[in-house]
């Protein structure tokens, strides 16, 4: 046997997978449950969680920020749009959406304005007035010359070598009829816009598979032969609509829809109702279709120094400054994929977009080379896989450097990331019940939480010891297994473990319970710092299990900068 002394004061990677427990100088743990890492490298126990309000069901939320001093939680649920002030609920709007549609809202907000798209409803305007909110149907603008909608227009698969007869309609003179020489209308096709003949129709009614009644806005003369020279609007009941947007260099964005998934439709700059692409002016409206050997499912899209567009199959960049028409430099960069069964929103951290992969395995961090010229999508989990679980919701706290990812199971995976410190660290969030949705506002991170048959709305607070004013929680940070001198240890005979603590009234060391100075109980504003200690003489360990484990079950604060452990070991 061979004496050591091992210190350990840097935990920057947080919990790693135990296919990494053989790498050597990883400053990383087997085990972090409900404790964060410092930018210094210590732990610290999670903050706990504050009960604003109860909620009648299960729901998503959704930061909505009109001013520095004026800030919202969108609490989406069915059929309705609660908005909250903190824990104070302010106005509850009716909605189109039901529970099972919510997944998949993507939305973009400019000012005191959010716009909703889904793929099977009309985009819905969320608009913050001077007293109150309203909620109303997306309209595109109006062309006052003509009357015609400034909407875009497609020529779909389907309808590639369908042609119409157009003949006149005993409803009027701006009435006519057209027939189609195979099956094609379909009931949903009322409302639909058709640009043929020079003009714009609105179809008013169906007949049957070959048969509608169309309007016109002014008069139009019988064609003498079927027409195959016309297209149909982008968005309608049965094409489908956007199922991704943004706001990109002062155009609003559309990405895919039901029927042309791989397409991207911007507006006129500066006029976001407005998608005629005119006569190709660098201000008008741009139609990009994703060119690959296969049709690409976009799955959202992105502002940042170019306009990313994010796949099932990989991830593309706009990079034209400024975006116009004839000059669209558009390639796909990286082949990851993003998930596409529901939204799941990309975050900002340190000039990078973060994004949750198809395989739903990994959270990728997409940004320039040094040149600024490729993307790179770089693992942000490679050493913590398997705390991804099938991911249903993610958002990051800028202010507190940390990203929340909610599972399916109920579980939160947690990153603590400061890339100017070098630390990277996974944990897990437990709670007595499920976390269902996570949405960060102002610097605070607010969740909705399942307990029991209860579904409350809470926020994470610092000066919260327990969860929720009832729930406690336990915290655990276990060691990797033991290596001495880049070698593993076959059994280690521990002396003593020490333990350098900041602020803190309660610890327990494998198990054992710290003694910490009673002066500390006396004063509840502040904790012990120093070194504890604890002796194990005789104790001998499997090197495969971790040497030291510290944790506690009391409601008291606890902050470890480093432990050290004394004793044998045998390689």
């Amino acid at each position: 046997m061979a004496d050591f002394i091992n210190t350990q004061n840097s935990f920057a990677k947080g919990e790693v997978a135990p296919e990494f427990y053989a790498k050597s100088n990883i400053d990383g743990l087997s085990k972090l449950e409900n404790m964060d890492v410092l930018s210094g490298g210590g732990l610290k126990r999670r903050p706990g969680l504050k009960y604003l309000s109860d909620l009648s069901s299960s729901a998503r939320l959704i930061p909505f920020s009109v001013s520095e001093t004026e800030n919202y939680l969108l609490v989406l649920t069915d059929g309705h749009i609660l908005v909250f002030n903190d824990s104070i609920k302010v106005r509850d709007l009716i909605a189109p959406w039901a529970y099972s549609d919510i997944d998949k809202l993507q939305y973009a907000q400019r000012f005191g304005t959010m716009i909703f798209v889904h793929p099977d409803y009309k985009p819905q305007i969320l608009k913050k007035t001077s007293d109150s909110f309203e909620i109303s149907a997306f309209q595109f603008s109006i062309n006052e010359e003509n009357m015609d909608v400034n909407i875009p227009f497609m020529k779909f698969d389907d309808a590639s070598d369908i042609k119409i007869t157009v003949s006149s309609n005993n409803q009027g003179n701006n009435y006519a009829t057209f027939t189609t020489d195979k099956d094609f209308w379909v009931p949903e096709d009322i409302d639909t816009k058709i640009l043929m003949l020079d003009k714009q129709w609105s179809i008013t009614e169906y007949k049957d598979s070959k048969n509608v009644i169309a309007y016109v806005n002014g008069p139009y003369s019988v064609p003498d032969s079927p027409v195959s020279d016309w297209r149909e609007s982008a968005f309608s009941t049965k094409r489908g609509w956007p199922c991704s947007i943004t706001f990109h260099q002062d155009r609003l964005v559309f990405g895919g829809s039901r029927s042309w998934s791989s397409g991207v439709w911007l507006s006129q700059v500066g006029r976001h109702n407005n998608f005629s692409v005119g006569t190709g002016l660098d201000d008008e409206a741009i139609f990009i279709t994703l060119l690959s050997q296969q049709r690409q499912q976009i799955c959202t899209v992105v502002s940042s120094d170019n306009l990313q567009i994010l796949t099932t199959d990989g991830e593309w960049a706009i990079s034209s400054k400024p975006l116009t028409p004839s000059a669209v430099d558009i390639k796909q960069h990286t082949s990851v994929g993003s998930v596409a069964t529901r939204y799941l929103p990309p975050q900002k951290i340190e000039g990078a977009t973060v994004f949750i992969s198809g395989s739903k395995k990994d959270i990728r961090e997409l940004s320039l080379d040094e040149l600024s010229e490729n993307y790179n999508a770089d693992d942000l989990c490679a050493l913590s896989k398997h705390l991804m679980q099938n991911p249903i919701d993610i958002a990051y706290n800028e202010e507190k450097k940390k990203l929340y990812v909610v599972m399916e199971s109920g579980l939160m995976a947690v990153l603590n990331q400061n890339s100017a410190l070098g630390v990277s660290a996974w944990g897990r969030y437990k709670t007595a019940g499920e976390f269902k949705s996570v949405a960060v506002i102002n610097g605070e991170t607010y969740v909705v939480v399942k307990r029991g048959e209860k579904v409350q709305l809470e926020k994470f607070s610092e000066s919260e010891l327990s969860d929720s004013g009832s729930y406690g929680f336990s915290f655990t940070a276990a060691a990797l297994p033991f290596k001495a001198s880049g070698h593993n240890a076959s059994k280690i005979r521990i002396r003593k473990i020490s333990a350098r603590l900041l602020d803190t009234k309660t610890l327990f060391i494998n198990n054992y319970r710290v003694a910490l100075p009673n002066e500390i109980y006396e004063d509840s504003c502040s904790g012990y710092s120093g070194d504890v200690d604890i002796s194990l003489l005789g104790t001998e360990r499997n090197c495969m299990t971790s040497p030291w484990t510290i944790s506690s079950t009391d409601n008291l604060p606890a902050t470890v900068l480093s432990v050290t452990i004394y004793g044998y070991y045998v390689v």
